[in-house]
C-alpha cells in the first residue's frame, strides 16, 4: 500500500488489521452492533479513523479504550499490529480488575437452576405490585 492509501482506511479494516477481531466480517458486525465507539459515538464500518482518535472496543467481557497511533489496512503479525494503537492506562487497569473479579467469581451469579412454581408465583406477584 502506498502512503496515500494508508491515510484513508476503513474502520472495520483498521480494527481487523490491529487484530481486535479474527475476521473483517466480525469487525464489521461488531461496529454495526454498537460495540465500537469513536470519540464517544457509535460509528459505521466505513468511517475513516484518524491518528489520535480514541476508540472504545468491546469484545466479549473485555472493553478496551485505545488511541490510534498509525493507520494500516494490512493485517500483519501481532507485534506489528500492536504498534497501530496504544491502550490507555485507565483501560488496562479496568480490564485487569475485571479479569481478577471474574477469576474470583465475583461477577457470576450462582443460582440453584430454574425457579420453582412457588418462586415463579412470588416473582410474578412482586413484578405486578411494582407497577402499581
Amino acid at each position: 500500500m502506498s502512503e496515500k492509501d494508508d491515510s484513508k482506511v476503513r474502520l472495520d479494516k483498521w480494527i481487523w488489521a490491529a487484530r481486535f477481531f479474527k475476521t473483517r466480517a466480525l469487525a464489521k458486525a461488531a461496529i454495526e452492533g454498537g460495540k465500537v465507539h469513536c470519540r464517544g459515538e457509535r460509528c459505521k464500518p466505513s468511517k475513516e479513523p484518524k491518528v489520535g482518535d480514541e476508540l472504545v472496543i468491546r469484545s466479549g467481557d473485555d472493553e478496551r479504550t485505545v488511541q490510534v497511533l498509525l493507520l494500516s489496512g494490512v493485517r500483519r503479525g501481532a507485534p506489528e499490529a500492536q504498534t497501530l494503537y496504544q491502550e490507555t492506562a485507565e483501560s488496562v487497569a479496568k480490564r485487569e480488575l475485571a479479569v481478577a473479579q471474574r477469576k474470583a467469581g465475583a461477577l457470576g451469579m450462582q443460582t440453584d437452576g430454574r425457579p420453582t412454581k412457588k418462586q415463579r408465583r412470588q416473582i410474578h406477584q412482586f413484578r405486578t405490585h411494582q407497577d402499581d
